[in-house]
Formats: structure tokens, C-alpha cells, sequence
């Protein structure tokens, strides 16, 4: 696209293709590309290729003109220089942090996150020798004092799941920064609509794809958005100061071509992470994302005004005892954040605890309510998350993370408010 500022609606149609549609065949809609490798003109270009002399399509598992288009689209909704795509958000995650840490290393996360990145943080990540230390989120005198000299980069959600809780960005960028570090910010919850991290200091943003981006419960994937220009140059950083024995010695703090190092990170996790560890993305996973980022513009202002409609009715209801949605619950850090809307969760407690919101759950699903382990889907969704997708965390780490027995978790729909909140109301009549 041109140099132009255009608005979030337009980038989410337009960004990442070329103005005429498809370079190769003229057709307007971003074609399926289903193709597991790309000819070479001949034995100097996929030289050149392999070698990182020229950019262009090598082989289906590092790069295809599909999953290109998504990448450059969420790139431009988040306002930064490079994007890679993967097989699911889970793989961005571990994939992101392996891009910066090695062995001996450590990172400093925020306690509050979704069940499965705490696995990965807390039982995972130390077999490949890489320690978390985990601090209660906003609590930036927990995170100075758990930087230390091995610390290689710090780790939020923007909206945590389930909890809701706020993440200050700007004070982690703060803190992240005076010590020389990245600040990764896994926003799923707060998708560009809502929330450009980047703008306000994260240096990486992550996505689930399978949420509000593809906004249809129809595919896996994920996103890792690079803002350009952090200095990899830190000795600190071996993984971009060292010699790279699979690419005969390159550094990628150093030695790429000078239009390539402000996206080190990007050049790296693709040609190290993806192409030589294959947490690829299918193109026809790729095709079903772009087909939601066009509308999640509109999506997320209906699952937002749904969202809030549903925690105000809730809050007066006599058999739940508390009520979570970020513009209710932490007015000053949403209206700073998420000025647009707080996105499309709403948690909250039903009086008794984990036995009656397990009955509430169940009466839940039928006609408008499904229980899920997801969300972000254009129907409404429902879920236990102590019994299910963060079952695998102790009472302590549950109770750190926010993860209350009685907790319900909501994924607001795009049905009818009335249908909505008629569905609920029928459900808490079970207990």
C-alpha cells in the first residue's frame, strides 16, 4: 500500500497485498497458494536465497505467498516493521522466547497467564535450561527485583485469561528497557482494534490467530509482530552476537544486510525457529485468517458492546458474587488501553463456589452458549477454567493467577444481547 495513513478498517482489507491483487494471476482475492516448494531461476538464485543474499519463496515450510499476506496485514494493523506466522499461538510463544533465550538463561513473566503458556513457562521451558520467574502482574517492584543478569526478556498479557486483569505496558516497557531488554506482549485479548501494544513500548506482540483475528472457531494459528530496531547488539543476547553454526558463523546482530537488521528478530526466528524446526502455518489455515481479519473491525466493536452489556447485567443479578470485564473492574488502565472496548470476555463468580458454576456451566450449554476450550468465536462460549484449561496448575499457582473455584469465564458472541443474556439467566436458575 502507499505511504498513506490509512484507518484500521481499511488496513484490515487492504494491507500486505499488492494494489492490483495477486502479482501472479491479477485475482483480487488473496489466493490459496497449496504448493510445497518454489522453482528457482537457476542455481545462483537458490543460492542467494539459502544464503540470505535475496529475499524470496524457497520452500512451503519456511515462506508462502498466502501466509505472506496475512503476516504483512497483522503487521500493519499492529503498526510494525515485520510479522511471522505459525501453526498455533502456543508455538509462537515458545517459539518467541527460544528466539531469545538459550540455556542458563531466564525471563521474568507475569503470573496471571493462560493455563497452557504457565506449563510451558513453569514445567517446560526449565528441561531446555530457560527459568521463569514469575511476578503478580503490575507489580513492577516484583519485576526489578526479579531481573537479574541472566534475565533476557520480560513477558505479559495485555488482557490476562482468565483473570482480565490490565496489563500496564508502559510501565513494563519502562522497567524492560532501562535494564535492555524486550517486553513481549501477548495482546489475543486486545487485538489491534482495541489495543497496539507496539505504541506503547512492547517491542514484540503476540496473537492466537484462532481467536477474534479468525473470529470463526475454523482454524489454528498464530503471530509474532516485530516493532523493528531493538538492540540485539547486547552481548547478552548470544543467540545475536554468537556465531551461528547453521548459517556459517552469520550474526544476526551484525552481519545481515543493513535493510534486514532492524528486524533481526523476524529474520532469525524465521530462518531458525521455522524453517529448521517446522512450527509452520498451512496456507489454508492462513486463507481462514485473512477472511476474519477483514471484518474484525466490526466483530470486536459488537463483541465489546455485548461484553460490557452482559458484566452490567450480571453485576445485578442476586446468585452471582462478583463481576470481571476490564472497563468495569480497572476503569483508569482500560480507558488508557482499550479505549475502544474492552473485548469480548467477561468473567465472573457465582455465589457458592466451584460446584454451582460447574452446574451453571452446564446448564449454560445448548442453543446460544457452547462449552469450549476457546474464544474470540462469533458464537458464545462458556467454561469451568479451574477444572479445565488450567487444571493442570496447583491451588497456589491458581490463586496467584487469579483463577477463582467459582470463576466462570464468557466469550461474548456476536447473538443478539437479549438472546444472550436470556440464555444466561435461564442457566443460573440451576443452582
Amino acid at each position: 500500500m502507499s505511504k498513506r495513513q490509512y484507518h484500521i478498517e481499511t488496513l484490515a482489507i487492504h494491507a500486505g497485498q499488492d494494489a492490483h491483487g495477486d502479482p501472479a494471476t491479477n485475482a483480487r482475492a488473496v489466493p490459496v497458494y497449496r504448493t510445497t516448494a518454489y522453482n528457482f531461476r537457476d542455481s545462483k538464485h537458490g543460492a542467494d536465497l539459502f544464503g540470505l543474499r535475496e529475499l524470496g519463496n524457497i520452500y512451503a515450510r519456511l515462506m508462502n505467498p498466502t501466509n505472506d499476506v496475512l503476516a504483512k496485514r497483522i503487521a500493519a494493523l499492529e503498526g510494525g516493521a515485520a510479522a511471522q506466522t505459525l501453526s498455533s499461538g502456543t508455538a509462537a510463544i515458545f517459539f518467541t522466547i527460544t528466539n531469545i533465550a538459550r540455556a542458563g538463561d531466564e525471563i521474568v513473566a507475569a503470573s496471571n497467564l493462560y493455563g497452557g503458556t504457565f506449563s510451558q513457562f513453569d514445567a517446560i521451558l526449565p528441561n531446555a535450561g530457560i527459568k521463569a520467574n514469575f511476578t503478580p502482574v503490575n507489580d513492577f517492584a516484583a519485576v526489578e527485583a526479579a531481573i537479574n543478569e541472566k534475565t533476557r526478556l520480560v513477558y505479559v498479557e495485555a488482557v490476562g485469561n482468565p483473570a482480565l486483569d490490565v496489563a500496564d505496558i508502559e510501565g513494563y516497557a519502562a522497567i524492560a528497557h532501562r535494564h535492555g531488554l524486550p517486553l513481549i506482549v501477548d495482546a489475543t485479548f486486545a487485538p489491534p482494534p482495541l489495543l497496539r501494544a507496539l505504541d506503547h513500548g512492547a517491542d514484540l506482540v503476540i496473537h492466537s490467530l484462532s481467536k477474534w483475528i479468525g473470529g470463526h472457531g475454523a482454524g489454528i494459528g498464530g503471530v509474532v509482530v516485530e516493532k523493528g530496531g531493538f538492540d540485539w547488539t547486547n552481548p547478552k543476547f548470544a543467540l545475536y552476537n554468537e556465531p551461528d553454526a547453521g548459517y556459517h558463523g552469520l550474526r544476526f546482530a551484525h552481519d545481515l544486510p543493513e535493510p534486514l537488521k532492524p528486524i533481526a528478530f523476524s529474520i532469525r526466528l524465521l530462518t531458525v525457529g521455522i524453517r529448521n524446526q517446522g512450527p509452520t502455518l498451512a496456507p489454508d489455515a492462513a486463507w481462514i485468517f485473512l477472511q476474519g481479519v477483514e471484518s474484525l473491525p466490526l466483530r470486536i466493536a459488537r463483541h465489546s458492546e455485548n461484553a460490557l452489556a452482559v458484566a452490567k447485567h450480571l453485576q445485578s443479578h442476586p446468585k452471582v458474587a462478583w463481576v470481571k470485564y476490564p472497563s468495569l473492574t480497572q476503569p483508569e488502565l482500560a480507558a488508557k488501553y482499550l479505549p475502544n472496548g474492552a473485548g469480548g470476555v467477561v468473567v465472573f463468580g457465582v455465589k457458592g463456589g466451584s460446584d454451582e458454576a460447574r452446574k451453571v456451566t452446564d446448564a449454560a450449554n445448548g442453543e446460544i452458549f457452547s462449552i469450549l476450550a476457546n474464544v474470540g468465536d462469533a458464537k458464545s462460549l462458556i467454561i469451568h477454567p479451574a477444572s479445565t484449561t488450567h487444571s493442570q496448575l496447583s491451588d497456589e499457582d491458581l490463586r496467584k493467577g487469579g483463577v477463582a473455584p467459582e470463576l466462570i469465564r464468557l466469550s461474548i458472541g456476536l447473538e443478539h444481547i437479549d438472546d444472550i443474556i436470556a440464555a444466561l439467566d435461564e442457566a443460573l436458575e440451576a443452582i
